[in-house]
C-alpha cells in the first residue's frame, strides 16, 4: 500500500510539472500563433486606454487648444465645443493601434486589424472637422471682419457637415477597396427615382436657400406671414422652418410659404408706429381744439420716447368730422420696437391725451343719435285710429 500511495504521489507530481511546462510554454511561445504574454499585455492597454479615456482626451484636448488658438485666434471654449466629442475617441484608437503593434497576429488578421486602425483615423478626423464645422462661419467673418446672420451660419454649417460626412464615407470606401465611382452613378439613378417622388422636398429645400441668401429674416425675428402664421422663428430646416406663436405653441411652416408669401418681418422695423384717431364731442371750441392738439403735440415733440419729425412723420392734426365726433389724428413713432416698452409709451401717451382733453373742458365723443321734432301739435297728441275694412264697409 504505501508503495502504491507513493507511485500515485508521483503521477500526480509529474502530471502537475507537466501541466506547469505547458502553461509555462504558453505564456513565452503562445497558443495558435498567440503569445498570451503579449496578448494580456495588449489587452491591459486597449483597458487602459478606454478607462482613463476622460483624462487624457483632456490633456490631449488642452494642448490641441492652445495650438489653434494661436494659429487662428480662436476663443479655447469655441475649440472646446467642437473637439471635445472626438477627442474623447482618440485615446481609444492609439491604445488600439499599440495592442496591436504587440501582439503577433497572422498576415489576414493584420491586414484586416490595420484597416479597421485607419478607419477608425479617418472617422476620428472627420468628426473633428464636422466638431468644428460649426466654428468655421465665425472664425472667417472674425478673420474678414464681416457678420454673417445666426441662420446662414446654421445653414452653412449643416452644409459644411453634410460634405464632410460625404467626403468621410468616400474615403472610407476607397480604404477598403470599395470602388466609389459606380456607387455615385447608382445613387444618381437613384436620386432621379426619389427625386420624382420628393419635389417638395426639394421646392421647399430651393425655398429655404432663398430665404437665406436674401435674409429674410433671423433666428429669433418676429415674422407673420398673412393667413399663415404669426410669432418667433426658433429654426430652420432645410425643408421647414419651425415658428413659436405668442401662445407658445410651435408650428412647423413649409420654407415655400415664406418665399412665395407676402412676409412681414416686426424685428427689422427701424420704429414702431402709434396711430391713434381721438374723437371729442361736436360741442367743443376751436379754442378747445387747438388747446387739445397742440398738448399732444408737445408732449410727443419734447419726449425721448417718440422719433423726431425729421426721422420718422409725425402728426397731430384735426382730421375730420365723423357722424359723432370731430376727429384729432395722432400718427407718431417709437423709438423702441420692443414690444413691452412699447406698450408702456403707449400709456403715457394715453392719460396724457386724456389730461389734456380735461384740462381743456371738453369730452371724449362716443356713438350717438341725435332726433329732431320740427313740430309738436298743441294739447294731447292726435288719437291713432285704424282704419275700417274695406270689405267690411
Amino acid at each position: 500500500m504505501p508503495q502504491a500511495s507513493a507511485n500515485a504521489t508521483g503521477e500526480n507530481l509529474e502530471v502537475v510539472g507537466d501541466f506547469t511546462r505547458w502553461i509555462i510554454d504558453v505564456w513565452h511561445n503562445g497558443f495558435e500563433g498567440l503569445s498570451a504574454q503579449d496578448s494580456l499585455m495588449a489587452l491591459g492597454i486597449f483597458l487602459f486606454s478606454v478607462l482613463f479615456r476622460g483624462p487624457l482626451s483632456r490633456l490631449l484636448l488642452g494642448r490641441i487648444q492652445n495650438i489653434l488658438a494661436r494659429l487662428f485666434k480662436a476663443n479655447p471654449e469655441t475649440i472646446n465645443r467642437g473637439l471635445s466629442g472626438p477627442m474623447s475617441l482618440l485615446p481609444v484608437i492609439l491604445g488600439f493601434f499599440i495592442a496591436v503593434q504587440i501582439v503577433d497576429f497572422s498576415d489576414r488578421a493584420t491586414f484586416f486589424l490595420d484597416k479597421l486602425t485607419r478607419t477608425l483615423l479617418v472617422i476620428f478626423v472627420f468628426s473633428s472637422l464636422s466638431g468644428m464645422s460649426s466654428q468655421i462661419p465665425r472664425l472667417l467673418t472674425r478673420r474678414r471682419g464681416t457678420q454673417v446672420s445666426e441662420l446662414v451660419s446654421e445653414w452653412g454649417t449643416k452644409g459644411l457637415r453634410v460634405s464632410v460626412w460625404i467626403v468621410a464615407g468616400a474615403a472610407v470606401m476607397q480604404m477598403w477597396g470599395i470602388a466609389v465611382g459606380p456607387v455615385i452613378a447608382g445613387l444618381g439613378l437613384f436620386s432621379v427615382a426619389v427625386g420624382l417622388g420628393a419635389q417638395d422636398l426639394f421646392k421647399n429645400l430651393i425655398a429655404g436657400m432663398t430665404v437665406v441668401t436674401e435674409r429674410r429674416y433671423n433666428i429669433g425675428d418676429w415674422v407673420k406671414v398673412e393667413g399663415v402664421v404669426e410669432g418667433t422663428v426658433e429654426q430652420m430646416g432645410f425643408r421647414s422652418t419651425m415658428v413659436r406663436r405668442f401662445d407658445l405653441c410651435p408650428v412647423h411652416v413649409p420654407n415655400t410659404y415664406f418665399s412665395e408669401k407676402p412676409m412681414i418681418n416686426f424685428s427689422k422695423m427701424k420704429y414702431r408706429r402709434i396711430y391713434w384717431v381721438i374723437g371729442v364731442t361736436y360741442d367743443t371750441t376751436v379754442d378747445q381744439l387747438r388747446q387739445v392738439r397742440k398738448g399732444i403735440e408737445d408732449y410727443i415733440l419734447g419726449s425721448d420716447d417718440f422719433a423726431s419729425p425729421s426721422d420718422a412723420s409725425t402728426f397731430v392734426r384735426i382730421n375730420e368730422f365723423s357722424d359723432s365726433s370731430i376727429d384729432i389724428l395722432v400718427y407718431c413713432f417709437t423709438r423702441t420696437t420692443n414690444w413691452g416698452e412699447w406698450l408702456r409709451i403707449k400709456e403715457e401717451l394715453a392719460c396724457h391725451v386724456k389730461k389734456m382733453v380735461e384740462e381743456a373742458g371738453t369730452s371724449f365723443a362716443f356713438p350717438s343719435t341725435s332726433v329732431y321734432l320740427e313740430s309738436v301739435p298743441d294739447g294731447q297728441p292726435e288719437r291713432f285710429v285704424q282704419p275700417a275694412d274695406e270689405e267690411s264697409a
